[in-house]
């Protein structure tokens, strides 16, 4: 069976034997019967949903509104029906009244990208504010009638966002002069601007109080002034004003619930406003109340509730949607963009498919797709397809945990339940034995299994300590299983046999090296390996002295027993006597009759028969078929025992003369010849390909199946593979010079889904891989069954499939954990129209009624990669021309400069600029090519800029680097900063907003490499060793932005005593993702699996982040003028070290005198 799910799953230690099965369905763990609608709503047609689905509401003086099933609606804000709004494609967010009531802009998709509309409560045609391209979120309309929101990407880098206003009716929106926020909320005088740095709304992390936890500032818009009015660890967020007094979001209450708290600039008194213990208050937004004291509407938990400021009370604002229940029509859709694992039937005239929850056949030639099982509410994964190719085993969790079932393969007759272990857990990977009499699985915590279907029995064989399903191929008795297990030496594995009938296990490679894909050939003679053991050839890197290994794997055939020997053992050619030369006498006479035979029947006509004699000898050529069927199936029941000579196993291994590589997917096709995948290493342009390589060829040449193909699985009569690459699936021949001609019509696959039933299976699986796949099997302590009743109550009024991940959302926030998300793409999404943006990479100020170009971003002179439309050479364009025409259609001052660029992301263009707001005769017309982005501009400028600042600062001496996350990336940008950088006295390492990725060992490494010692030369400069080593003193600069491998980074810097960590404390996710099973639609879900606890057995780090050695604010008055006091304080840093503790390389000592015996005792 191949599959899609490259997981590793967690590792807990668990152990169970799974015996004989029910047959019955057992009820699903905590479900919960569907809400029915009250004798009153079922008689006026309403129905009343669940309050936790009434999204992102704001209330004005006589109205709420708020998202519900991805759509705005409006009802009265005392309650009852409310009518719908708006319903362009996609899901409308964040909408909000405007100070007089009569008009609400939201975020929606009307034209190909999500902006800002702005709209009469009458209904209307909703007018088209913003046209940039990126992701703009609304936070309201300020006193003076301008909306206020903030986006991400519009400043240098993409984690940073831009605070901003604009028109309702649209034009060139106003930065507010703070560097970077969201959030935000303007006083009705206009002099205060209440705002968080950063949002983590939006995060699926609840009781958080890490680095990331966000606090309010007040920015005074007249003097520039600021101050932080909150100092809570946890969450504080959602500033909005009522006259002089400012409300906000806080869990800091003893309920640690997200409650409304106020705060009074005048005294500076902050005050608890509610205090729910229940539920968190989710959404709140203001408005001036029937009266004018002002009311805040907000969801909490079941219910929405108006809170009335004047007097602190609070009541639920029943609303009923037209209609019964959101009624969600079964519809068709295309299985074959769902596929997640495939088989090959045993002659390879079917494949066998999941996809998206129900298994499949499908011809290769002739016939139709054939549906197995037709589910909805149900998930059936992972098929395979017996040797005698009559059934198809598979999991299914129709009793509401995995378990193993079996079905025919022609669709009809029983299917039957093998396991009912009821053992919460989840399994994969089964294997047929050759004789279709058992089938091996294992489960993701390593243990490996076999069924035997005779017996009904299911029996433990053997657990991989460090977990994960595991791979097993049968010997073609069916006795013998081999399999890889890790070994107590972590990354290494070795090589098992399990012999069933004495029920014995044996290792038979060392774990000296790491071991894989372990696979029986057809005739019982070897076993073929892959093992990383080529060791001799590393690759260097160009400007340093860093070598790798890559391609280390070893293809080894392995003599099951010592007589077999080597198939390139020493040959001699003698004449035969005796015995042995009357035998090849023998063998040469039926050889020649034989072909005397078959030359007879292509030469000769045979005489003609009567149609008596032509019955008879059909009759008995179909006797003499049966007879031949009776024989074959009569020597394949014979198979003959296997022996395997267990003593000097690996000593036998004989390499295969092929390339090393990097080799998967090994097995054995029906000429006894061996199939695998020999996959390009990672950063390499190689392209991955099927091989085949013969032991009996001469040649000894590896052959290519395949080529570009990474994925196949082959027969159980070893004639046949199936392929898969990219969307297109293929049965051919295993055999060399295959081409994918002939693909699987896939597009015959029709089925319909019920989307009520797979989101109800989609939420369970979603609780169920948290529950079997996070690392810690107490769930941090919940009650994780009542957490699940708790949300599935709101799964009657889903009404799209971001509603079901809202909902997923919610329950695994409950887990207080870092790194647990939802949809992370897959499922059937409302379609939304695309359009690109060509962008010139520049700003733009609004001048003489034209716009001009105020910045143009570009790198550093030496940084080719990041040279925009306007730094091309040969483009006449500076800051200070003015924009005028693009394609000659004039730029319109009462749209913002991106509604002339709609549509034209990447293409070339004419452009009209000029010195003057006017159109004339001076004016240039100019082609050049836009891009379909500017983060790369923004962010290399904005390196740059820092870069230039440090240099400048600090007269060159200290070096300046910028890592944005610790990816390929990050990575990337570290080495290529460093080198030409590493001989500054001094070094910056700045990692604020470092979006993280995979554990920084090797960032780490290059930073903490000493001189150790230098080479003299007649030359003026001596070498220092390494050459590629800083010596000097260093500094990281760190801020709550900074997380998962952004922690790692600081915690390892700090921990080799590199240098000062300045900034603010770091994120705190350090529970890591390694992978799990995803959702049946292909939806993404995260469990994480592996946390991190120091060295002396504590746990560190994850909820709380790393905390800086000198902490510094980015307060927002200091940087007005483009000033970052983060960046000043490491530059002071820096500097009183150079002149405390500088690196001094030693200076060249005199030559040696060697005339003598020996050399002089300083010099020993």
């Amino acid at each position: 069976m191949v599959t899609r799910r490259g997981y590793v799953p967690a590792c807990f230690l668990l152990s169970f034997a799974m015996n004989a099965c029910a047959q019955e369905r057992q009820p699903t763990l905590g479900d919960s019967p569907p809400q029915k609608p009250s004798a009153q709503a079922a008689a006026t047609g309403e129905h009343r949903p669940h309050a936790g689905m009434l999204r992102f509401p704001d209330v004005s003086g006589t109205h709420v509104v708020f998202v519900y099933g991805n759509d705005l609606w409006l009802v009265p804000r005392e309650g009852g029906l409310a009518t719908p709004l708006a319903s362009p494609p996609g899901q409308e967010a964040f909408p909000r009244f405007s100070p007089d009531g009569q008009s609400i802009a939201f975020v929606g998709n009307y034209e190909g990208n999500k902006d800002i509309y702005s709209m009469p409560i009458a209904g209307g045609v909703p007018r088209r504010v913003t046209y940039h391209p990126s992701a703009e979120t609304l936070c309201d309309w300020n006193a003076d009638g301008r909306l206020i929101y903030f986006a991400p990407g519009v400043i240098g880098l993409a984690r940073q966002s831009r605070l901003l206003t604009t028109s309702p009716s649209g034009g060139l929106p106003t930065e507010l002069p703070v560097p970077y926020g969201t959030n935000g909320a303007i006083s009705a005088d206009g002099q205060w601007l209440a705002y968080t740095p950063h949002s983590h709304d939006h995060r699926t992390w609840k009781r958080y109080r890490g680095g990331m936890a966000t606090d309010i500032w007040l920015f005074n818009l007249k003097d520039k002034s600021a101050k932080k009015i909150t100092d809570w660890e946890g969450t504080d967020s959602q500033p909005m004003w009522l006259g002089n007094k400012l409300y906000y979001m806080s869990d800091e209450g003893p309920e640690h619930r997200l409650n409304i708290w106020s705060y009074d600039p005048a005294t500076g008194r902050r005050a608890q406003v509610t205090k729910f213990a229940d539920y968190d208050v989710k959404w709140p937004s203001i408005g001036p109340g029937s009266d004018g004291s002002g009311e805040i509407v907000l969801q909490l938990g079941p219910t929405l509730q108006l809170l009335s400021l004047a007097t602190g009370a609070s009541k639920t604002v029943e609303i009923a949607i037209p209609g019964d229940r959101p009624t969600i029509r079964p519809y068709d859709y295309e299985p074959q963009k769902f596929i997640n694992a495939w088989e090959v039937s045993a002659t390879g005239k079917r494949a066998v498919l999941e996809a998206r929850g129900d298994i499949w056949t499908v011809p290769n030639k002739q016939g139709s797709p054939l549906n197995l099982t037709h589910t909805s509410g149900v998930a059936e994964r992972d098929p395979a397809w017996s040797a005698d190719g009559q059934w198809i085993a598979y999991f299914s969790d129709a009793t509401g945990e995995y378990e193993l079932y079996v079905a025919q393969s022609d669709g009809r007759g029983e299917t039957r339940q093998l396991t009912s272990s009821n053992a919460k857990i989840f399994l994969g990977a089964a294997a047929w034995s050759p004789d279709s009499k058992q089938i091996a699985f294992s489960d993701q915590f390593g243990t490996l299994y076999v069924h035997t279907l005779e017996s009904k029995q299911t029996k433990a064989i053997d657990k991989n300590p460090w977990g994960g399903q595991v791979r097993v191929s049968w010997a073609p008795d069916s006795r013998w299983l081999t399999y890889v297990k890790g070994t107590d030496n972590q990354g290494m594995t070795a090589i098992w046999l399990y012999d069933l009938p004495t029920d014995k296990k044996t290792q038979v490679t060392s774990g000296m090296f790491s071991d894989s894909w372990p696979t029986f050939d057809r005739k019982g003679d070897y076993l073929f390996f892959a093992s990383n053991r080529a060791f001799n050839s590393p690759m260097y890197e160009d400007v340093g002295t860093t070598f790798i290994y890559a391609d280390t794997d070893v293809l080894f055939a392995v003599p099951l027993r010592a007589k077999v020997g080597s198939p390139w053992a020493p040959k001699s050619d003698d004449e035969k006597w005796g015995e042995q030369k009357d035998a090849e006498k023998k063998e040469d006479k039926e050889k020649k009759e034989g072909e005397k035979k078959d030359g007879e029947t292509k030469d000769e006509k045979p005489a003609e028969k009567s149609d008596q004699d032509a019955k008879a000898e059909e009759k008995k050529d179909e006797e003499k078929k049966d007879e031949e069927k009776k024989d074959g199936e009569k020597k394949k029941e014979e198979v003959k025992p296997i022996e395997i000579e267990l003593d000097g196993f690996e000593r036998r291994a004989i390499p295969l003369p092929v390339d090393k590589g990097n080799f998967s997917l090994l097995a054995v096709n029906d000429k006894h010849q061996l199939l695998y995948v020999r996959g390009a290493a990672r950063g390499s342009s190689a392209k991955t390909s099927v091989k085949l390589f013969d032991l009996t060829d001469e040649e000894k040449k590896e052959k290519t199946v395949l080529e570009e193909v990474g994925q196949f699985v082959v027969s159980a009569d070893g004639k046949k593979i199936l392929v898969r690459k990219d969307a297109t699936m293929a049965i051919v021949d295993a055999a060399a010079d295959q081409k994918l001609d002939k693909p699987l019509n896939l597009a015959a696959m029709r089925a319909k889904v019920d989307p009520r039933e797979e989101w109800r299976q989609m939420f369970v699986e979603a609780w169920r891989v948290e529950r079997d796949y996070f690392y810690d099997p107490n769930m941090h302590g919940l009650d994780w069954l009542g957490v699940r009743k708790q949300y599935e109550r709101m799964l009657t009024d889903c009404a799209s499939r971001d509603d079901l991940d809202f909902i997923i959302g919610e329950m695994i926030s409950e887990l207080n954990v870092g790194h647990a998300y939802v949809g992370r793409g897959g499922g059937d999404r409302e379609s939304e129209p695309s359009v690109n943006v060509g962008m010139l990479g520049a700003d733009f100020t609004l001048e003489n009624g034209a716009y001009r170009i105020a910045t143009i971003h570009e790198g550093g002179a030496w940084d080719y990669d990041a040279r925009g439309p306007l730094s091309q050479p040969g483009v006449d364009v500076k800051a200070g021309d003015y924009l005028l025409a693009v394609n000659g259609n004039t730029l319109d001052p009462l749209k913002d400069p991106w509604a002339a660029f709609q549509g034209l992301g990447g293409k070339t263009v004419t452009i009209t600029v000029s010195d003057k707001p006017t159109l004339d005769d001076s004016a240039r017309h100019l082609l050049v090519q836009l891009k379909d982005g500017e983060d790369d501009l923004r962010f290399r400028a904005w390196i740059e800029r820092n870069r230039k600042y440090v240099e400048d600062q600090t007269e060159g001496k200290v070096g300046y680097i910028y890592v944005p996350n610790t990816g390929v990336q990050g990575q990337n940008e570290l080495f290529r900063q460093f080198y030409g950088q590493k001989d500054k006295l001094a070094l910056i390492i700045d990692e604020r907003w470092n979006g993280g990725g995979q554990i920084p060992t090797r960032f780490i490494e290059l930073l903490h490499r000493p001189k150790v010692n230098y080479w003299a030369t007649r030359a003026d400069r001596d070498w220092s060793w390494p050459p590629d080593a800083h010596g000097g003193p260093k500094c990281m600069l760190v801020n709550g932005l900074a997380g998962s491998g952004g922690d790692c980074f600081p915690y390892y810097f700090k921990q080799r005593k590199l240098g000062k960590v300045i900034g603010t404390r770091t994120w705190g996710g350090l529970v890591g993702i390694s992978g799990n099973p995803q959702l049946i639609d292909s939806g993404g879900i995260t469990a994480p699996t592996f946390a991190f606890y120091e060295t002396d057995g504590t746990w560190g780090v994850e909820g709380h982040g790393v905390d800086p050695d000198v902490e510094i604010l980015a307060d927002p008055s200091k940087m007005t003028d483009g000033g970052d006091p983060q960046l000043d304080a490491a530059i002071a840093n820096m500097l009183d070290e150079i002149r405390k503790n500088p690196y001094a390389p030693p200076k060249r000592p005199a030559y040696p005198d060697r005339r003598g015996m020996g050399i002089k005792e300083q010099d020993k």
